[in-house]
């Protein structure tokens, strides 16, 4: 960005210099034209300086935007086939009878079954409120995670597994 700012400092430096030459015939001519001269070249060197930096910025910014769009090409490209579930997650697994006692007896996937216990277990408000990672068991949990009152999440999708069928 610093090399870009320097040509336009050159070009600005050499257009003020142009309208000196001209400012000079008329300043000749009356004597109050040289008063007001000055203020109007003050005024003109700092819109020179800003159009000058207004044409470098547009020049750098279609670069960018080229830049740009060949990446989003690429990664149109890419994903001709879509991504396709695990069979094995998808399958429909039938739930014991004490699990289906919080899910459904329908059978379902190992994704469903999890999201129905987790419904299940917000809609009673049974996460610890000190530790969200432990699942405190009411009656119905109770039996599916073997006895035990509390088990971490990472537990219960284990002993969740073994009511499925």
């Amino acid at each position: 960005m610093a090399t870009a700012k320097k040509p336009a400092a050159k070009t600005a430096a050499k257009k003020p210099a142009a309208k000196k030459a001209a400012a000079k015939p008329a300043a000749k001519k009356a004597a109050p034209a040289k008063k007001a001269a000055p203020a109007k070249k003050a005024a003109a060197k700092p819109v020179a300086k800003k159009a000058a930096a207004k044409p470098a910025a547009k020049k750098a910014a279609p670069a960018k935007k080229v830049a740009a769009k060949k990446p989003a090409a690429k990664k149109v490209a890419k994903p001709k086939t879509p991504r396709k579930p695990n069979a094995a997650f998808m399958k429909p697994m039938t739930p014991s009878a004490t699990l289906g006692a919080v899910i459904g007896a329908n059978p379902l996937p190992r994704t469903e079954v999890t999201k129905k216990v987790w419904d299940y277990i917000k809609k009673n408000k049974l996460q610890d409120e000190a530790n969200k990672r432990m699942i405190n068991a009411d009656d119905k949990l109770k039996a599916v995670f073997g006895g035990k009152k509390q088990v971490s999440m990472f537990e219960m999708t284990k002993l969740i597994s073994n009511h499925l069928q």
